[in-house]
């Protein structure tokens, strides 16, 4: 009985708590998406991240082209985003496809119908940064740091860049989904 008593009175602030970590305060969320992005441009970028009832909402608005997304609370292990703002639309419009419950080749195809019909555009050579790793919340820290970089070249091929189809050395470029919108160099350097 004394057991019972005990969990009724404390499973509410577990509850609690562990809702309060699952979404971190907003200076820390800023604080580690912008990491995503080259350091010269991290004081301006604009701030994607979550709240409480993990929105992706925008935390800071940005005064330089670079945008930041948050790590997903709600997703194993660290991970960030940054990217030029032109991509910003293209971006968007996965979201709201993943929102609406499509998978991977259902936004795959709806956004390459988009952009061959007009209605939605990727700037050529415009850049995502993707920074991984695990982050340490009692050395307030990101640890096994990993940075991928992807530059986006719509509809271009290998024949058409001279890029290979795979890595040919580690951290060598490369062309993935070529001849589509989303056609773009992928920069995978090697892992310490």
């Amino acid at each position: 009985m004394k057991l019972r008593s005990l969990l009724i009175l404390t499973l509410p602030t577990l509850l609690f708590s562990c809702d309060a970590q699952t979404i971190p305060n907003k200076d820390w969320q800023i604080k580690t998406a912008v990491l995503a992005a080259p350091e010269e441009m991290r004081e301006g970028a604009k701030v994607l991240g979550f709240d409480k009832d993990n929105n992706l909402v925008t935390l800071r608005e940005g005064t330089n082209e670079m945008v930041c997304i948050g790590d997903d609370p709600k997703q194993d292990g660290f991970s960030a985003a940054a990217y030029h703002k032109d991509l910003e639309a293209y971006m968007m419009r996965g979201r709201e496809l993943r929102a609406q419950g499509k998978n991977f080749q259902e936004i795959f195809q709806a956004r390459e119908d988009e952009v061959k019909a007009g209605k939605l555009t990727i700037p050529q050579g415009s850049i995502l940064y993707v920074l991984t790793g695990n982050y340490d919340m009692e050395a307030d820290s990101l640890k096994e740091q990993y940075l991928r970089y992807v530059v986006y070249i719509p509809y271009a091929t290998a024949e058409s860049t001279g890029l290979p189809l795979k890595p040919v050395a580690p951290g060598s470029p490369w062309i993935m989904d070529p001849g589509t919108h989303r056609a773009h160099i992928m920069i995978n350097p090697p892992k310490n």
